[in-house]
């Protein structure tokens, strides 16, 4: 019984983190000096977009998995038309 409890728990964590839930706010957290690159699409092969800081406030949506890191979809919040992928290890809850 705690087994299937605890499964369950961490299932519903997992997908309530990054997965379908929509309109999520998140920021950017852990770049640094360098900036977290958001690009046109889930992975390192694909255009950056733009550089963004450290406490960048991000609307956060679908992540996927690519090649074993998973990459979230985002938009600025002050500029929603902005919008792009990050890798999800950058990303904190608000």
């Amino acid at each position: 019984m705690y087994r299937k409890t605890v499964t369950a728990f961490l299932t519903f964590m997992l997908v309530a983190s990054c997965g379908g839930l929509t309109g999520d706010r998140a920021l950017v957290q852990g770049a640094g000096d360098e900036l977290l690159k958001l690009r046109s699409g889930p992975g390192l092969g694909f255009n950056v977009i733009l550089g963004l800081p450290d406490g960048t406030s991000l609307n956060r949506g679908d992540c996927v998995t690519e090649v074993g890191q998973l990459w979230c979809r985002v938009s600025l919040t002050q500029a929603p038309q902005i919008a792009g992928y990050v890798s999800a290890d950058y990303l904190s809850a608000r």
